[in-house]
């Protein structure tokens, strides 16, 4: 990252001079090349020997419920965390990383606002084998009485879907971006040609190069995006050059949207994005845009597939009904409850479409009529609500409810709903709220206790709920 601040100060100095017919390099520049070269190996030398006396006195252990972390060289840190609040584990690997096969592990839980853990760099295979481990005890299986501290052994996978470099492309070429720089660029001409004025042309330029350099973070992060399902949780995989692995476990998932912009539905797209407690508070805004997304572009059967993963019992015995009319829906289809009749002057295109509807195990809230989004709460992920409603919204009597979950890219917002809905929304969600978390008796997703006549060993989606093989692919061994 330095290097690459770097290029890019002087590449632009260099590319201004050229611009304003300068010579490219200012006077007395040659004599002072040795000095700047030497400076720079300097600071290369010192960088690289930080970072290798740092991964040298890094050392890391799992014992005890928790998993320890010593750091440092001159000034030493050590951190631990639980594991039974084991939230999404990343194994990452940088190009560099990639050549000397090393990869760099990241260990989110719910009570850190940043990776309670960041090991880098590891050999891959270790990084994988200490994913396993910290999988296995923060599922609640114990260690083996014969041979303690040996390894858990890698839980078995089974794909699920993979996304087409093709689709990738198309969805960035008909992204919401894309049509915003379109409508720029035809206003830019337009006023070049009434005021005959060319400098307007020069804004296409910042503009088109920004353009450039999303389009390839997202396809550079988004590139072999393939999802499995495994006893651990749902496993996604992604990248061109940086290449990344994260393992999601079970119930960890916080709330999760469903969007389809206008440009996908020809073409029946969608995306979906997930909320998980660490997720959301990184520094780097790319990086929280991946680790988010569950599915970067999908089909129907794609999306329906994700989310029989994420809410292995959809809490209806209509499914397909329910959660379809919730993507396409309008009106009152599939049990949907929208915004008053009364209240269609407030938005005049998705009254019909804005509502919500409840089953035993998630909330559903649908918005946007040429935008289309589902936002999908589990029960026990609802951590507080809060009413809104403005001097509009009351000569209307309606109002806004907010459900609060972990930071992140969904923002559970039931917009215009009825006055009495909206009241008894709240109530009945407190309800099924508490009643969710009581039913969740630890976050050791092996060890909680089954609904009577479940099965506590097999998974709940094997009855296939929504009718896709999704469900039944998560049938295999556990660890150990």
């Amino acid at each position: 990252m330095a290097l690459a601040a770097i290029g890019f100060f002087f590449g632009r100095d260099i590319f201004e001079r050229i611009l304003q017919g300068r010579p490219m390099f200012e006077d007395g520049f040659t004599g002072r090349v040795p000095w700047l070269v030497a400076g720079g190996g300097a600071v290369l030398l010192v960088a690289v020997l930080s970072f290798v006396l740092t991964w040298y006195f890094t050392k890391y252990q799992v014992s005890g419920g928790y998993v320890r972390v010593n750091t440092g060289f001159l000034f030493r840190q050590q951190r631990q965390a639980r594991l039974d609040r084991v939230q999404a584990i990343d194994i990452v690997q940088p190009l560099l990383a990639r050549i000397f096969g090393l990869a760099e592990l990241k260990f989110e839980v719910a009570d850190a606002g940043e990776s309670a853990v960041r090991l880098a760099y590891l050999k891959i295979d270790d990084a994988q084998q200490l994913r396993a481990t910290i999988l296995a005890r923060a599922a609640g299986i114990d260690e083996d009485a014969d041979n303690p501290g040996a390894p858990a052994p890698e839980a078995p996978e089974y794909p699920v879907l993979s996304v087409p470099p093709s689709r990738l492309v198309g969805s960035l070429l008909l992204s919401e971006q894309s049509l915003f720089v379109v409508v720029g660029g035809v206003a830019s001409v337009v006023l070049s040609a009434v005021t005959d004025n060319r400098a307007f042309y020069f804004y296409l330029i910042p503009a088109a190069l920004g353009l450039a350099a999303s389009y390839w973070n997202l396809f550079n992060k988004g590139y072999n995006f393939t999802a499995a399902i495994s006893p651990d949780g749902i496993r996604l995989r992604y990248g061109l050059l940086d290449t990344q692995a994260q393992t999601l476990p079970p119930g960890r998932i916080q709330a999760l949207k469903i969007s389809q912009p206008p440009l996908w539905r020809p073409f029946g797209w969608y995306r979906m994005q997930v909320n998980v407690a660490g997720y959301g508070l990184v520094e780097n805004a790319g990086e929280a845009s991946s680790r988010t997304t569950l599915l970067p572009v999908g089909k129907l059967e794609d999306a329906m597939n994700m989310l029989a993963l994420v809410l292995p019992d959809p809490g209806t015995s209509r499914p397909v009904e329910v959660f379809g009319a919730g993507l396409t829906g309008l009106d009152s289809g599939g049990g949907f409850v929208t915004t008053p009749r009364r209240a269609r002057l407030l938005a005049p295109l998705g009254w019909r479409r804005n509502g919500f509807a409840a089953t035993d195990t998630a909330l559903l809230i649908r918005s946007g009529r040429w935008w289309r989004n589902l936002v999908l709460v589990p029960h026990q992920r609802t951590q507080s609500m809060a009413l809104h409603q403005g001097p509009l919204a009351r000569r209307f009597r309606v109002a806004d409810l907010v459900l609060h979950t972990t930071a992140g890219p969904v923002v559970p917002r039931l917009t215009q709903a009825g006055l009495d809905e909206a009241r008894a929304l709240f109530d009945e969600q407190s309800a099924r709220a508490r009643l969710a978390r009581k039913r969740q008796t630890t976050e050791q997703w092996l060890r909680q206790v089954a609904p009577s006549g479940a099965d506590p060993q097999s998974p709940a989606a094997e009855t296939g709920p929504f009718g896709n093989e999704a469900h039944q692919q998560q049938e295999g061994p556990h660890h150990g």
